[in-house]
């Protein structure tokens, strides 16, 4: 076990959760539900986080845990070999070069350590995102909807990159996307009536292939379920 989170949450007097006993394991975890449902909050308290909520019960986690979300939080006037090396720095830490440009390109940014964040796509950005959370090697990963803005060929190419890059460590990552849940998700969790429900997984690899016709079935039947709740 990774990490732990059990009890209840609550939201001023309204429950968030109930009856929470969550244990996460090397594998993606991915966590969905409706806008509003508590799916960041719960994320960022199993992170560390601050949140408006309240956990009456436990917490169990690592000391540092890796963080990629939709916004990057690249720093503008730094380049993006700088803005890799920035999180080890304000530890008091050093990346060293060669390991920074070897990230950059385990990520597809190979030989744009010089350039600054403005150069970079939406898809870039989150490469380089992708490649900070690397560097800080850390064996629990969260992930807020870190796709979601990003169009849908981009969205598929960064999932199989951070599952190629992620191998032996232990993710959570809140999404919307049915499809992003099935295709990663070696545990599926939907958040509804505050509880966690688990969902079947598909069967073999992860990524699941784009075009694996149950992926197609089984989003289907998730997204109805998700309007209906």
């Amino acid at each position: 076990m990774t990490a732990a989170i059990s009890g209840q949450v609550w939201l001023g007097e309204r429950p968030l959760l109930r009856a929470l006993d969550l244990h996460l394991q090397p594998g993606w975890t991915c966590l969905l539900g409706a806008s509003g449902a508590g799916k960041s909050t719960l994320l960022r308290l199993i992170a560390g986080l601050p949140v408006a909520a309240r956990l009456d019960g436990t917490r169990q986690a690592p000391e540092r845990i890796g963080w990629m979300a939709q916004g990057d939080l690249l720093q503008p006037r730094l380049s993006v070999l700088a803005n890799l090396r920035l999180m080890a720095r304000l530890r008091g830490e050093t990346l060293p070069r060669a390991r920074a440009e070897e990230l950059l390109a385990a990520v597809g940014l190979a030989g744009r350590g010089t350039d600054r964040p403005e150069t970079l796509s939406g898809g870039e950005r989150q490469r380089l995102a992708l490649a900070r959370v690397l560097a800080d090697d850390t064996a629990l990963v969260a992930l807020d909807e870190p796709f979601s803005a990003l169009d849908a060929p981009t969205r598929a190419a960064m999932q199989d990159l951070a599952a190629a890059c992620l191998v032996g460590k232990t993710m959570l990552m809140v999404t919307h996307e049915p499809t992003e849940a099935l295709r990663l998700g070696h545990r599926v969790l939907l958040l509804d009536g505050a509880a966690l429900h688990e969902i079947p997984p598909l069967p073999g690899p992860r990524p699941v292939p784009l075009d694996d016709p149950q992926l197609a079935q089984a989003a289907a039947g998730l997204l109805a379920r998700m309007r209906a709740a």
